[in-house]
């Protein structure tokens, strides 16, 4: 019993976060029909958790579904958001992905590589839990927080 308490209420504190936040809301911006209007947060970041049973059931080797590639954008979109935010630096995504899952996203400010990540295994691109979730988007945001404090004059050329 305890131990469900403070799951839930991780999952509330994760919920929370700025970055997770900012999340929904892009989440929600794709919604032009109104399908998702009666989704609570929860529900709609749902396919982000992959806990150990469904990362399991995926294949170790296999391409990416569009549905796969189309959340990994949202959420670089999410952390470029939350960099721009904070810094007032407009950030823009790039993705470049190879139909095995495998490439490379980039977010760019004026003339900066903000963030480059290198992409493995997108296919298998989820987090055990939401305040994973949370987690890995707020350590990407601060370190693009960072790299812009570090060369403002690159980033605003």
């Amino acid at each position: 019993m305890t131990e469900t308490v403070e799951i839930l209420q991780a999952k509330n504190v994760a919920l929370d976060a700025p970055f997770v936040k900012e999340l929904v809301k892009i989440w929600r911006a794709q919604d032009m029909h109104g399908a998702w209007e009666d989704k609570s947060d929860v529900d709609l970041l749902e396919p982000y958790i992959l806990d150990r049973e469904k990362r399991r059931a995926l294949p170790i080797v296999g391409d990416p579904d569009p549905d796969t590639v189309w959340r990994l954008e949202l959420f670089f979109n999410a952390v470029a958001l939350s960099i721009e935010k904070a810094t007032g630096v407009m950030i823009q995504p790039m993705l470049k992905m190879h139909h095995e899952g495998f490439g490379r996203m980039v977010l760019i400010g004026g003339r900066l590589i903000v963030i480059s990540k290198q992409l493995r295994d997108m296919h298998r691109f989820g987090f055990d839990n939401h305040s994973k979730l949370a987690a890995e988007g707020g350590k990407y945001v601060r370190s693009g927080i960072k790299m812009i404090r570090k060369f403002p004059d690159v980033a605003n050329y």
